[in-house]
């Protein structure tokens, strides 16, 4: 690929990462317009992003909105494990940085206070607030409790490896910091169908816990008893479990109370939607019945639609069609697919695999454009992140022009890529440093009717407007 990749070197010149929130907006206005601005989701945190984040982006929404940025998805700002946790360690969804639980009052994004401060004043600039919403799991119990549970194959959680037995995980959840406000709830084994560590034998490992048998060793049968949930992933036979302790939705209490906190941070907290974490490993069942209660929950406030969005990531573009068509109410994913493509193409040894006219083929935003987020880079996909899928660096502008100037999908802009990303292996700021002129063009050009000129292997084009 040298020989494409030198053709945009001059626009990838390497710069030095700015450790700040360093970006000038437009310096007039944007003119009128009879239709609705283009909207463009901002990802307002990369991996790596340092504490107290929350005054940072307060600081630079101005910036944003003179970019275009219609929507900032912020980090899972939840109660977590500890004090640095990014929250994708959820121990309490109904602490904000409110109370001392977990070695401090604030989240590492901030208190609560910062985190109102914030959505203020995001609302006064009119930028909405997707807030990612970690329903999947809880880690770190207040205390131990005993229960039922059978450890599974990791690569098939269909098969169980041992008899079952008691064990002794972190999996009661009394809340001592926050007490009963907001929630009642005071969680316990029944309120889980998974965890990875018994204290009691002081192993690792993928424990179902399962009904307690009775005085024979016999274990319920039929529909209700406790198993994963059936409506998941097939990966690993069954993927409802990915890691900590796995809520069990099938069981009343915890479903009401996740129900319960949807509509307090639309109504209370002040949301515009929700990015919904690993909702690969929820059930179908569930993410549907969720999304239409919150839905339900805005237009009794008078409210238009929530915005959600569920990561369900798959390069199965055919998994990705079912399940928003299954979950409705609105629902939207990543596109998975495209980004995947943007990836091979970008990494291309040999001229002979390039081919830009393929570059939406199998994508989401190709079958269901209303139901597709685009992107190219995400806190999951960045190097050395679970999900890494690399783009090349040059390939980057190219990428960001087919997601950011084109009528389908809502695009998606990276926090990294437009400010830079650190850890172990930082990088910086994104195409050469002209991605805001993109987002700019977006927000003022990419308006009326598009042809596509789709119509040669090594270079593409069209006109919108």
């Amino acid at each position: 690929m040298s020989w494409l990749r030198n053709r945009f070197s001059k626009a990838h010149r390497s710069r030095k990462e700015s450790q700040q929130i360093q970006l000038r907006g437009p310096e007039t206005q944007e003119p009128s317009s009879p239709t609705p601005p283009n909207e463009t989701i901002f990802q307002g945190f990369e991996w790596h992003t340092p504490g107290g984040h929350w005054t940072r982006l307060s600081a630079a929404l101005q910036t944003y909105a003179d970019l275009g940025i219609t929507s900032i998805w912020l980090p899972p700002g939840c109660k977590a494990n500890q004090p640095h946790g990014n929250g994708y360690d959820c121990y309490d969804l109904w602490d904000l940085g409110e109370f001392d639980q977990k070695g401090a009052r604030s989240t590492k994004w901030g208190s609560r206070e910062e985190l109102r401060d914030l959505m203020q004043r995001a609302r006064s600039l009119g930028i909405a607030i997707i807030w990612d919403a970690v329903l999947n799991h809880k880690t770190a119990g207040d205390t131990t409790e005993e229960c039922w549970a059978v450890e599974v194959d990791p690569t098939d959680r269909r098969i169980e490896t041992t008899k079952p037995r008691k064990i002794e995980p972190w999996i009661h959840y009394s809340f001592p910091g926050r007490g009963d406000k907001y929630s009642s709830l005071k969680w316990h084994w029944q309120h889980f169908n998974g965890t990875d560590w018994d204290q009691r034998a002081e192993r690792h490992a993928i424990y179902k816990i399962i009904d307690p048998p009775d005085a024979k060793g016999r274990r319920p049968t039929g529909s209700h008893r406790k198993d994963w949930a059936p409506d998941v992933d097939g990966e690993n036979g069954n993927f409802d479990y990915l890691m900590f302790s796995n809520i069990d939705y099938s069981n009343a209490e915890a479903r009401q109370d996740v129900l319960n906190w949807g509509a307090w941070m639309l109504n209370d907290v002040g949301v515009s939607g929700f990015r919904l974490d690993a909702f690969k490993h929820v059930s179908w069942h569930f993410a549907r019945e969720w999304a239409a209660h919150v839905q339900a929950a805005a237009r009794q406030r008078g409210r238009g639609d929530v915005f959600i969005v569920g990561e369900y990531w798959t390069g199965e573009l055919a998994k990705l069609v079912r399940w928003v068509d299954h979950v409705g109410h609105g629902a939207r994913t990543y596109d998975a697919p495209l980004l995947n493509n943007f990836s091979a193409l970008s990494l291309a040894r040999r001229p002979s695999a390039l081919d830009l006219r393929r570059v939406y083929r199998d994508t989401l935003v190709a079958a269901r454009p209303r139901a597709a987020v685009t992107m190219v880079t995400s806190h999951d996909t960045q190097p050395g992140q679970t999900m890494e899928t690399l783009v090349a660096p040059f390939f980057k502008p190219l990428a960001y022009a087919l997601v950011l100037l084109r009528r389908d999908g809502l695009p998606c802009v990276f926090y990294g890529d437009l400010h830079g990303t650190r850890g172990p292996r930082a990088e910086p700021p994104a195409c050469g440093g002209k991605l805001p002129v993109l987002l700019l063009a977006r927000a003022r050009f990419a308006y009326g009717d598009q042809t596509d000129y789709f119509d040669a292997r090594h270079c593409v084009g069209w006109v919108i407007g």
